[in-house]
């Protein structure tokens, strides 16, 4: 489908040039989230006879409300409240499936059993979070496909070794989605970007095995080492390079007095690459990083408790926050260097 995709937008000209945040020169097609929709719904359709709980329409109308707001702001830009309305409407379709409904935390921070209303509400922002991080990672080539298909492996053997073989086979589905995007993202003859449409749709999938992998039953987990009080720290694990983009690039705008929504060139892929990391380097090593925190903290939420895994993530985030300030120091030096020598 992407050839096509390709032909269609470069000859009707819906290519966007780039700006100054962009890390490329020049103008490269993109949407190559159609083709994800399109893939996606098919794969839906194939694996319906796996689907014990009925969940297919209810992802199939979410992921189609997230389709259309990315399509609308990959041709005429969308404003972030209507993107984040789009998303709350998407994840709801999904929280009207019973099996998708997070009644208790199961002792996270001695908290069990919550009421209905909040826990709605809590997966929403939950959601909306791991989406909008996610789209906030596609910034070079490769980043935001590599580290899907990492999060998509990982989901894919829980839900294997707990026999939900049907969210199993959507991961399995969706890694090969994005491998073959991937092979067409490092073309240099034809390259494409996912856009928005594509980075919503990945993100709004990852949502949907994170809102499952909450739901599940606290039986299931009889098959893992770590705690079930852990489950949200798993889930940081999980997602710990986007979501540790996200806060820390929204830190540092409202420090400098600036909207949490203002675009910058302060998303740690822009640091490495600044740093002198290549777009295939940069996206390898956070795609490898983010493998080796989960096995990590996965290991470490057998051994403590909730309470104890808090101090451990906040010791991971300031230790992460500590190496990016040490780079973005460094940079600022250079690029103060190379200033004095053109000036002389």
């Amino acid at each position: 489908i992407i050839p096509k995709i390709i032909w269609i937008v470069t000859s009707k000209d819906l290519i966007i040039n780039p700006d100054q945040r962009s890390s490329h020169s020049e103008s490269i097609p993109t949407m190559a989230g159609f083709s994800f929709f399109l893939a996606l719904v098919i794969l839906v359709f194939f694996l319906k006879s796996w689907d014990t709980e009925f969940v297919s329409i209810n992802l199939v109308a979410g992921l189609t409300i997230i389709f259309a707001i990315g399509l609308k702001d990959d041709l005429v830009l969308a404003s972030p409240k209507a993107k984040l309305v789009a998303e709350a409407i998407a994840i709801l379709f999904l929280l009207f499936c019973n099996c998708m409904q997070v009644p208790s935390l199961d002792g996270f921070l001695g908290l069990y059993n919550i009421p209905m209303a909040i826990s709605f509400a809590f997966m929403v922002i939950m959601l909306l979070t791991i989406i909008n991080a996610y789209n906030l990672i596609d910034g070079i080539d490769g980043l935001a496909a590599i580290v899907g298909m990492v999060i998509f492996s990982i989901y894919a053997l829980i839900f294997y070794d707990t026999a939900l073989y049907f969210y199993f086979l959507l991961c399995i589905g969706l890694i090969g989605i994005l491998g073959a995007y991937l092979f067409y993202n490092f073309s240099e003859s034809n390259k494409i970007f996912m856009g928005d449409t594509g980075s919503l749709i990945i993100g709004f999938c990852i949502g949907f095995f994170t809102l499952k992998f909450m739901a599940m039953d606290v039986s299931l987990f009889s098959h893992f080492t770590f705690n079930p009080e852990n489950k949200l720290i798993v889930v940081a694990a999980i997602l710990c390079i986007p979501i540790f983009d996200l806060l820390r690039v929204m830190g540092v705008r409202l420090l400098k007095g600036q909207s949490p929504f203002y675009p910058d060139r302060n998303h740690i892929h822009h640091v490495l690459l600044d740093s002198g990391l290549s777009h295939t380097k940069a996206a390898l090593l956070l795609g490898f990083t983010n493998y080796m925190l989960v096995i990590l903290l996965i290991y470490l939420s057998s051994l403590f408790n909730s309470f104890q895994m808090l101090v451990v993530i906040a010791v991971v985030f300031g230790s992460f926050l500590l190496v990016f300030f040490k780079l973005t120091e460094n940079i600022k030096i250079k690029n103060a260097i190379k200033i004095l020598e053109v000036g002389k």
